[in-house]
């Protein structure tokens, strides 16, 4: 799984309308047990059991669990979703011990049951003066030492420990030794193999891989539980590493839904200045702003009533006719997403909409922004693509972006807040995911966020994506830029009014958030593994 991005958290409590049982056929009624989540009843045993009470009604100690995540815990959602379902649905105390950086869900830091224990950063940049594997070697130590401080000195025992893997090393062997010590058991929730990340550097036949390789299958199989993301790891696990793990799919929380109109218009208006208002660029974007539908011509965005995408008069919010379709896509902007991939599509689609509408290059590009600005509706849309997410290639790429010289296409990147993720994927007519998994065997979580709000997804085609995304339902795959350019002629022809292929897309997208949340997903697989290894320590 594609390492996460912390902004895909948001603070969203309340229900949208678009997703109330009456407009989605089959969806499940929202209750109120949660101000973070809908969580599905459990059983009364387990409710007795994880609130303190024996089945009599005496009081016994409340269970307590810990999460590890050796990186950077706003960056982590899915441990956080841990978290947040061990306190909230299974009424447990939980301690969280991660690495410091973005901040984590507000759910989490106010959670009177979660307990956040921020492991000490320590400076390591002199080790890069050593030989590689010495180095290695060396901050895998230091980050052993760090970690077992904490697991065993600073937070109170834990019935059980739930790990995330990767980072494998030295994280599984710290928590087992730990569990050891504190007579505790661990979990091991498989995200991905840290063996097949470490490869993408170094090659699958490096010796520094084939030990790591050992180490993770060694330490993996000390595991007394094991969770993991997909089938096709769950597979793999038992046949090749003699583990047994049980799937538990990544699924949108209930703050990752469609925004209304309203929403739509407030998320516009706070992303203005990123979006219309970029230091040093030009494009389609920041010079055919507005049209007839403001009463304006071509000039900056000044009034809060008015962006790019809508218009409010009065109590009214209308979506303009000549907006630009959206395109999202969050990146963590690492060699297993070739982003530029995205960047040839964008191109290939400028210039094929200029062939499909008879433009030659001597048409200036000034003409065409112009009329745009005007209200001209042309047979197929600019394009905005807005780009999320922290990582190593980003600059790389930006300064690619800068050099493009496109007529109908733009690109923004931007880190957002917690809360405006969401939106935005609930606000966008298209989802983009590159990810294309460094083990073939996890499913990127993002398209996961963009089911459950409704956004149709064109996705990177690999081994197991299609336990995720089902073809001409709520996606389509690509291998290649040339096809992923051809989605985009065909999906955004006619837009807005007339695109049938991306609006019967978003019906099934929508179908497969109506159809599983992380509460219930949880509840079924992950409760009764952690219910079994609580009572057999309490016994």
């Amino acid at each position: 799984m594609e390492p996460p991005t912390g902004e895909r958290l948001a603070a969203r409590t309340l229900p949208h309308p678009h997703l109330t049982p009456s407009t989605v056929a089959g969806r499940r009624p929202y209750r109120s047990l949660s101000p973070w989540l809908q969580a599905s009843p459990l059983s009364l045993t387990s409710r007795r059991r994880f609130r303190g009470l024996h089945s009599d009604g005496s009081m016994e100690k409340r269970g307590r669990v810990a999460v590890v995540v050796l990186g950077d815990i706003g960056r982590s959602p899915r441990m956080q979703y841990h978290a947040l379902s061990l306190a909230q649905q299974a009424h447990l105390e939980v301690d969280i011990v991660a690495n410091g950086g973005s901040d984590p869900h507000m759910a989490v830091k106010e959670n009177q049951s979660i307990h956040l224990h921020i492991m000490t950063s320590v400076n390591l940049q002199g080790l890069s003066k050593i030989s590689s594997p010495l180095a290695l070697l060396l901050k895998a130590a230091v980050h052993f030492i760090i970690l077992v401080w904490f697991l065993c000195l600073k937070i109170p025992r834990p019935d059980v420990f739930v790990v995330q893997n990767p980072p494998s090393v030295p994280t599984l062997a710290a928590v087992k030794l730990s569990s050891w010590l504190r007579r505790s058991t661990f979990i091991i929730d498989w995200h991905n193999f840290g063996y097949t990340l470490l490869g993408l550097s170094h090659g699958r036949g490096h010796i520094i891989v084939k030990i790591y390789h050992w180490f993770e299958k060694y330490f993996g199989r000390m595991a007394d539980g094991s969770l993991c993301v997909t089938k096709a790891m769950q597979h793999e696990l038992a046949q090749n590493w003699g583990i047994k793990a049980t799937v538990l799919y990544d699924e949108p929380p209930e703050f990752f839904h469609p925004a209304s109109l309203e929403e739509k218009h407030e998320l516009f208006s706070r992303l203005e200045n990123n979006i219309c208002h970029p230091n040093g660029i030009r494009d389609c974007v920041t010079t055919a702003q507005r049209g007839p539908e403001s009463g304006a011509a071509i000039h900056w965005l000044d009034q809060s009533s008015d962006t790019l995408f809508s218009t409010q008069i009065g109590n009214e919010i209308f979506l303009k006719a000549s907006r630009p379709a959206l395109v999202v896509s969050s990146t963590s902007w690492t060699p297993d997403e070739d982003f530029g991939i995205l960047l040839e599509a964008a191109v290939m689609y400028d210039r094929r909409v200029a062939a499909a509408l008879n433009e030659d290059d001597s048409v200036e590009e000034e003409k065409i922004w112009t009329d745009i600005s005007n209200g001209k509706q042309y047979l197929y849309p600019r394009l905005l693509f807005i780009i999320t997410g922290k990582g190593p290639e980003r600059r790389k790429y930006e300064e690619q972006i800068k050099k493009l010289n496109l007529r109908r296409v733009a690109f923004r990147t931007m880190w957002l807040l917690a809360e405006d993720y969401p939106l935005l994927l609930g606000s966008a007519d298209l989802g983009v995911s590159l990810h294309t998994s460094s083990s073939g065997l996890d499913l990127p979580m993002k398209v996961v966020d963009m089911f459950g709000c409704g956004l149709p997804v064109c996705a990177v085609s690999f081994s197991c994506i299609t336990e995720l995304v089902e073809v001409e339902k709520n996606g389509l795959l690509f291998s290649t830029s040339s096809e992923l350019a051809d989605e985009f002629m065909m999906l955004f022809k006619g837009f807005p009014e007339r695109c049938d292929t991306l609006n019967s897309l978003r019906d099934g997208a929508l179908a497969t958030a109506s159809s599983a949340r992380w509460s219930t997903e949880w509840e079924t697989h992950a409760l009764p593994l952690i219910s079994e290894l609580i009572s057999g320590k309490q016994r």
